[in-house]
């Protein structure tokens, strides 16, 4: 049996959450035993990053709910909802990690940074080797359901690869004999989790504002409309993002002596085939304008 768009969302998030308290442990454990500042901060970005799973499955579920009296367009911007709030929690976190390690940087000018043991630079690869699959699992589930929220949590992963990877230059430093890369390390690590909180952010208020979708779709949507018959020509195509969904307003012109019943019939075709063509439209209008002769 084929899985929804929401079952496969629900899975991968299932996943992102397991793999994010296992390594969340992992890293807390070996970071404090290992005294490494960059091994506990990348911890602390996985306890996130379990907290903004939760938000994402509680978002998508309630986007999957169909439209009623109240919200008659239905629910999928909830989904964008989700995604904002995503944002915020790794925003927060960013700022978190990126103050804690300026203080331990500081702290480093009086010889009070502790040398991370060797430990931490094995739990730093296991991480990066994780998020980085767990990257490529969630892209390709976003990909196939449209999924926004998801796509959130993709690139949160490969952030992650980013951090980890942060970690193991500053512990690798650190270990060489300089400690204070250790605390350093962690500062990049917030800018890298900050500007990732900053394009999940930017993306969700795009499909909540009623932005269009870019040229390519629309010129596709006038050849299909264009395909079909009695459709003399395209007045006017305007199109807006509805979470991941796609609402479509579409003017065309048919022969101005035609019927009423044609000219519906024209309209008919050209929203069938639209609705068939691009799985993302939700539901698309068709006006229907006489040709101008002469």
């Amino acid at each position: 049996m084929q899985k929804t768009s929401e079952q496969i969302v629900m899975r991968a998030s299932w996943l992102t959450m397991a793999a994010n308290v296992l390594l969340a442990v992992l890293k807390l454990f070996v970071g404090f035993i290992a005294n490494s500042t960059a091994l506990i901060a990348d911890a602390v970005n996985s306890i996130s990053d379990v907290l903004s799973t939760t938000v994402v499955m509680v978002g998508v579920k309630l986007a999957g709910r169909k439209a009623d009296k109240d919200h008659p367009y239905g629910h999928e911007r909830l989904e964008s909802a989700s995604a904002l709030i995503l944002s915020a929690f790794i925003f927060v976190t960013g700022l978190m990690i990126g103050y804690t390690g300026i203080e331990k940087v500081l702290a480093g000018r009086t010889g009070e940074l502790e040398i991370p043991g060797g430990i931490a630079l094995v739990a730093a690869i296991i991480t990066m080797v994780v998020k980085e699959a767990m990257y490529w699992y969630t892209r390709k589930a976003a990909k196939k359901t449209g999924s926004s929220a998801l796509m959130a949590v993709a690139w949160d992963h490969r952030s992650d690869v980013m951090s980890s990877a942060g970690a193991f230059v500053g512990i690798l430093g650190a270990r060489v004999g300089v400690p204070v890369l250790d605390p350093i390390a962690s500062v990049v690590i917030s800018l890298l989790i900050l500007r990732v909180a900053i394009n999940i952010f930017r993306d969700a208020m795009r499909k909540m504002t009623d932005t269009s979708c870019d040229d390519l779709i629309e010129e596709e949507i006038r050849a299909i409309a264009l395909e079909q018959d009695a459709v003399l020509g395209v007045d006017r195509i305007s199109t807006r993002l509805f979470g991941n969904k796609i609402y479509v307003d579409i003017e065309i012109s048919a022969d101005g002596a035609s019927t009423l019943t044609e000219a519906h019939s024209a309209a008919q075709r050209v929203h069938d085939a639209i609705e068939t063509h691009f799985d993302k439209v939700k539901h698309c209008m068709v006006h229907v304008n006489p040709a101008e002769t002469g």
